[in-house]
């Protein structure tokens, strides 16, 4: 369904409620996706009551499901089970009895199946929390900000690189009302607030109530486990037959004269980071102190024998499905998940987190160049060889000198002192001003008649050139996402310049943290992880200074040099083999759309989504004006 469409002129709130109703009569509960597009379209009508009304009863419909589903599944499990004479016919008759029994279970305690299945899209929606920042908004309106600061949290755990709900959250702690409790993620898990609690406890050495804690979380994290695999529409567990699955390491601890305890958890962390130095000294330590050996948690054994067992499936399905399967590294021996494109877990309390332990490489990316360029008239400039790099490119012709000069006009009204970077007027140097607009920024310009609608879309056209373009060139086999879209232009300070040595923007890689001294590039918060290719579309050359450059790891050795100008694009992936800068800007204005890309969806730029609904709105509005005939202007 397309939940991000404003309903058609003179569909009132209450005519789309009763359809709302009338569509879900004969259910128990009502569908969680023509509650969430209800919502939607009040927010657009701009009715944030009803907003707040549907989007709440969206979400609770959505968590009632969810755990009804869990219930049914486990039901109808313990109802069927696998006995000992175990073959295929009998395996089968095992799942079609479960099936028909899910169907009934279901349908008794929710209404017909039919009505809850939804969309990718909306599954997406709920998965990255999008209506919180919906509700953040309606709440913001309606001057309860206690319940928009709680909103808003519970949003930036799963994305926190949404850089103004960063913003937001800093303004809501200045509030008058708002205080620490009302900061609270609604989607934390028992498990999740356990352990928090737990680190804290740990933190202020009081170990004994750290160690309950742990264990009350690890027993947590067990039915959670559980219940996502009776959510899974996949394979399902099969008592002797698992598949598809792993488990999350094990916290180790060390508690007062408890060693043989210490010692068993130690062992347990080994299972899932074999030879990490610091765990293995402990162990050494406990064994000889208690002068005996110890085993690790059998629980934790069992998990661990399945989850290679289904690594083996997954190989010999991939090898006689003929599709590709890399088997990967959950675990890092530094002790962190090696999962680099996660949601972050979730946390409660004053905007704190749990900080990863242990620093990750980045991993190289596969290196693919060449494809086409899709659009005629684009010119290939240098390539990786010819600027000295790997996964790199310089292009030429992307955009019109007309398109240049629409967009630097527009960028004069629309751009904002240090708008995208938390209002940091300098937020690279002190001697240049910086501003920037994003994509919806300009269409609510646009369709507030503060610009012309023409160049807003402009912006959003010419974005997704440049991202159509990357996404060729470098041969990638999915799709390129957008992770943040900014029309940007430094200025020169007038009487700053003298004697300048800093850079407009200092060496750095856009998805891993640069450590020149180390020559390395650690892939771990705050750098953007899940960034996988970047890209500047330059809008103008008149200026002095503000090349762009590439160096080595060492962020002091230049590789190659980029002189800005009109419809020029350099293009490269994310990581640490591109670190990159820009010069400084020493006279004039330079201005680029800055373009940042992610190939997981989950990380997808949520102002990007939302233009992408206003374009289509628009586009609607343009098809129904045509159709019925009517002047635009008559219904100002």
């Amino acid at each position: 369904m397309d939940h991000g469409k404003p309903p058609a002129a003179g569909l009132s709130s209450v005519v789309v409620l009763s359809a709302v109703l009338l569509a879900c009569a004969a259910a128990v509960l009502q569908p969680h996706d023509l509650l969430y597009d209800h919502a939607v379209r009040a927010f657009y009508n701009s009715d944030y009551e009803e907003t707040v009304r549907a989007m709440e009863g969206a979400l609770r419909s959505h968590s009632q499901l969810r755990s009804t589903k869990v219930r049914c599944r486990l039901r109808c499990q313990d109802q069927h089970p696998f006995d000992g004479t175990f073959s295929d016919l009998r395996f089968f008759d095992v799942v079609l009895r479960r099936s028909a029994c899910l169907d009934k279970c279901m349908e008794d305690k929710v209404g017909a199946q039919s009505l809850h299945k939804v969309s990718e899209d909306v599954v997406q929606d709920f998965t990255r929390r999008i209506p919180y920042n919906f509700l953040q908004l309606a709440y913001q309106k309606l001057k309860q900000p206690e319940k928009a600061a709680a909103a808003a949290h519970t949003y930036f755990q799963a994305n926190p690189e949404h850089v103004e709900m960063g913003q937001n959250l800093e303004q809501y702690k200045d509030l008058e009302g708002v205080r620490e409790q009302h900061f609270v993620d609604r989607e934390v898990r028992p498990h999740q607030r356990s352990f928090m609690d737990a680190v804290r406890l740990y933190d202020k050495e009081d170990y004994e109530g750290a160690i309950s804690l742990f264990e009350e979380a690890l027993v947590e994290y067990f039915k959670a486990d559980v219940a996502c695999r009776a959510l899974c529409q996949g394979p399902q567990k099969f008592e002797d037959h698992d598949h598809l699955s792993y488990r999350y390491s094990l916290l180790e601890v060390v508690s007062v004269d408890r060693l043989e305890e210490a010692l068993q958890s130690a062992l347990t962390y080994l299972l899932f980071h074999d030879g990490e130095e610091f765990m293995t000294e402990n162990v050494d330590f406990y064994r000889e102190v208690l002068g005996q050996d110890g085993e690790p948690r059998e629980d934790a054994a069992r998990y661990l024998r399945r989850h290679k067992q289904e690594l083996e499936l997954l190989l010999i399905g991939s090898q006689i499905m003929g599709a590709d399967f890399t088997e990967a590294n959950y675990w890092s021996s530094t002790g962190g998940r090696n999962d680099l494109n996660r949601i972050p877990s979730s946390t409660d309390g004053w905007m704190e987190y749990v900080p990863i332990s242990g620093k990750k490489i980045a991993a190289p990316q596969q290196l693919k160049e060449g494809g086409p360029l899709v659009f005629e008239g684009v010119q290939l400039v240098q390539n990786s060889g010819d600027l000295n790099g790997t996964q790199r490119v310089l292009l030429d012709h992307i955009i019109s000198e007309q398109d240049c000069a629409e967009l630097r006009s527009l960028a004069q009204t629309v751009t904002m002192a240090g708008d995208g970077y938390k209002g940091r007027t300098s937020p690279h140097t002190p001697n240049e001003k910086f501003e920037g607009a994003t994509v919806l920024k300009t269409l609510q310009y646009g369709y507030e008649g503060r610009v012309p609608m023409k160049s807003a879309r402009l912006f959003y056209n010419v974005s997704e050139r440049a991202r159509r373009i990357i996404e060729s060139y470098f041969m990638l086999n999915s799709t390129l996402h957008f992770s943040y879209t900014h029309l940007v232009c430094r200025t020169a300070i007038t009487g700053q310049q003298d004697h300048r040595n800093d850079l407009s923007h200092p060496i750095h890689a856009d998805n891993c943290l640069l450590d020149p001294d180390a020559h390395e590039c650690w892939k771990e918060p705050p750098a953007y992880t899940y960034r996988d290719y970047s890209a500047l579309l330059y809008l103008n050359g008149d200026f002095d200074g503000g090349e762009f450059i590439f160096t080595e790891i060492d962020a002091k050795t230049v590789t190659a040099s980029v002189k800005p100008k009109c419809g020029r694009m350099v293009g490269f992936s994310s990581g640490g083999e591109n670190p990159h800068g820009v010069k400084a800007v020493t006279s004039g204005q330079r201005c680029a759309v800055a373009l940042w890309f992610t190939l997981d969806p989950l990380f997808r730029e949520l102002e990007r989504l939302q233009a992408d609904e206003v374009i289509q709105a628009l586009d609607t509005q343009s098809v129904l004006s045509q159709s019925f005939s009517i002047n635009p202007r008559d219904e100002l």
